[in-house]
């Protein structure tokens, strides 16, 4: 099966699901997330709204307002083609639609901040391996905007800020026995499920 059939097959199975499944799936993503110590202490969390049958992360954002942690969303760069910004995230945030149709905050009436002073970046995906390979929906924005991620080791802190850790979000169903590698793919370093939280 090629990249776009897998696709084509996870994305409409995350759609099958019921509003209850979703709300089960959300509760359980929250409860993998709290196992690790890392999200317990990150401060600053990019996460993501849910969009098309993704795992929703209501409960994760609200527990992070609940706790004073800082949250914050992709949004498309207006000026930097193929790359996303991370702005701050609240009950306030006035949001629009993207060319997508997915719902982000106003780039221009919101707090931006650099992926490198993030503490931890919660990514969408369409499918995993159990070797921390991401499937994701083929635009590469993460991969770019995280680009940096390669150039120096991870967690080491300079003048440009730190390496965030890298979480990807998913049902468990969405793993696949393997997946092919591209050069200027960004692994992630653990994957929360609904039913786990595994570090690679």
């Amino acid at each position: 099966m090629n990249k776009s059939e897998l696709r084509k097959l996870i994305r409409r199975k995350r759609r099958s699901l019921s509003p209850q499944q979703r709300r089960q799936a959300g509760h359980g993503l929250l409860t993998s997330l709290r196992q690790n110590a890392r999200f317990c202490a990150a401060q600053r969390v990019a996460l993501y709204l849910s969009n098309d049958g993704e795992i929703d992360t209501r409960d994760v954002i609200e527990d992070l307002w609940r706790r004073g942690k800082q949250v914050f969303l992709p949004v498309l760069h207006p000026v930097r083609k193929g790359h996303l910004s991370f702005i701050r995230y609240d009950s306030n945030t006035v949001m629009r639609n993207n060319r997508y149709g997915i719902a982000e905050p106003d780039f221009g009436h919101s707090k931006r901040v650099s992926a490198r002073f993030l503490s931890m970046v919660c990514l969408p995906l369409v499918a995993f391996d159990q070797r921390g390979n991401r499937l994701g929906m083929g635009g590469g924005y993460y991969d770019r905007t995280l680009a940096f991620m390669t150039q120096t080791p991870c967690g080491i802190a300079d003048a440009k800020g730190q390496q965030p850790e890298l979480v990807g979000c998913a049902y468990a169903f969405q793993q696949v026995p393997q997946l092919p590698a591209e050069p200027w793919d960004i692994g992630i370093s653990a994957i929360a499920t609904d039913n786990e939280f595994h570090p690679f």
